[in-house]
């Protein structure tokens, strides 16, 4: 599936494909398109043992659900520093002093919170604070980034500390999906142990896992880039055509919108979360990695033309899995309307490049909750 934007230049302005993109490459062999990286993710789905938590007694399964909501909304908004510090380097105690009440960007849940029983339903500031700490990318206090990057640019050097999000499944084989963003492959992997320490995740049994790492696949800039060599009498992939790409690239990551699909924030007013992994066929006569890039960029092109049509009634999230998982990438949907969900698939569904060359896994379907509410109706609150 393409993302809900076209692939954008450096200016910001989407990149439309001439028709010669790939003149004179039709011949290349298949090769990589250029991708970008950002925050690493973990799909973690579980469901609920309900018969060894309703044989423990009411008041340890009520000290176990409120110990479990302090550590569920401990993770969903982490600070910069949390998870993994010798990955960030010295930029772990790089801290933002903006933090204002209005965005509680790094806070803590506050004492009432972190000490309320579940069975008064624990008052809790809101997944639409995660969304504004997720997605402000404020300037760094006084510290240059050490990527290069503008302030307020994402990945690890910036202080953006990805978020996490708790999705309550309906019609799934599993009760209740957490999802982990993070800077580091240690960050998401610190935000999996910190739950699993706690005493109700005994009561969870593992239903599926699925690690990548958001992505941004150049397709139309690398197609674009080997046309140019071929035509100069290079081949794709040599070392002229690796200095454009490394050139061109960087301006690509400084791109607002591209910055948005490597950083997404967490949408605020879009609760109805759909997940699913998907590969690329490699079958005789249908084998995606066959194909040339500009072949490939041709096919991207036409499929994001149907996505462009949902931007605003849903938001994407990309991750590439080649390599972490069994399959090759993984699909987030945010919608307000359950329904825009099945309407998008569904049109996709038509465009060439998923009628000929994808496979999908399950689907994950529910909508955002609050720990303290689903906790609440697990232990029995």
């Amino acid at each position: 599936m393409a993302d809900l934007r076209a692939e954008a230049s450096a200016t910001g302005t989407p990149e439309t494909r001439s028709p010669n993109v790939g003149a004179g490459a039709e011949a290349q062999p298949g090769y990589p398109p250029e991708t970008l990286e950002g925050w690493y993710a973990v799909h973690q789905v579980f469901r609920i043992a309900r018969g060894s938590l309703r044989a423990l007694p009411a008041g340890e399964r009520q000290a176990i659900g409120a110990s479990a909501v302090r550590a569920i909304e401990g993770v969903l908004t982490p600070t910069a520093a949390d998870g993994a510090p010798a990955a960030y380097g010295r930029w772990a105690t790089v801290e933002r002093t903006n933090t204002e009440p209005t965005t509680g960007a790094h806070r803590r849940p506050d004492d009432r919170t972190a000490s309320s029983a579940v069975t008064g339903r624990v008052e809790v500031e809101g997944l639409a604070r995660a969304g504004a700490a997720a997605g402000d990318g404020g300037a760094l206090t006084g510290a240059p980034r050490a990527d290069g990057l503008p302030a307020g640019a994402g990945g690890p050097a910036s202080g953006r500390p990805g978020w996490s999000v708790l999705v309550e499944l309906v019609g799934s084989v599993g009760d209740v999906m957490v999802v982990h963003f993070r800077p580091t492959l240690e960050g998401v992997g610190e935000a999996q142990r910190r739950l699993a320490r706690e005493p109700l995740f005994d009561h969870l049994e593992p239903v599926t896992s699925f690690l990548s790492v958001t992505e941004a696949g150049l397709y139309h800039l690398s197609a674009a880039v080997g046309a140019a060599r071929v035509a100069s009498g290079g081949t794709v992939g040599d070392a002229e055509y690796q200095a454009a790409m490394a050139e061109r690239s960087a301006a690509e990551r400084s791109n607002p919108q591209v910055q948005r699909r490597l950083y997404p924030p967490l949408p605020a007013d879009m609760p109805y979360v759909s997940f699913y992994p998907m590969s690329k066929r490699r079958a005789v006569g249908q084998n995606w990695y066959a194909l040339t890039l500009a072949e490939r960029s041709r096919l991207m092109q036409a499929h994001g033309t149907t996505g462009r049509r949902y931007a605003g009634k849903v938001q994407q999230v990309i991750t590439g899995a080649i390599g972490l998982d069994a399959w090759e990438w993984g699909v987030t949907l945010f919608a307000r309307d359950p329904l825009e969900l099945k309407r998008l698939v569904t049109e996709m569904r038509f465009d060439e490049v998923s009628a000929e060359y994808a496979e999908f896994g399950a689907f994950y379907v529910g909508r955002v909750v609050a720990a303290a509410d689903w906790v609440g109706g697990v232990v029995g609150g």
